[in-house]
């Protein structure tokens, strides 16, 4: 198991409901353990395993809801 932190920034996010929608939907993956978001700064950290689930996935998961993830 090979667990790390990442803090991604999402552009689009303006209130509880987007916090709420960003939250569920990393959170339902399998291999993410913890999410926690700063919408004042439009950071998202993301706890997970790096074994069960890459960058990528993550990203793509954020977008598909409608949010923009900076590179």
């Amino acid at each position: 198991m090979a667990n790390i932190s990442k803090v991604i920034i999402v552009d689009g996010m303006s209130c509880n409901h987007c916090v709420n929608a960003v939250t569920e939907a990393l959170s339902e993956l399998d291999g993410v353990n913890g999410v926690q978001v700063n919408l004042t700064e439009k950071e998202v950290s993301v706890q997970f395993d790096s074994e069960k689930i890459n960058d990528q996935k993550l990203f793509e998961t954020i977008e598909e809801i409608g949010y923009d993830v900076i590179h």
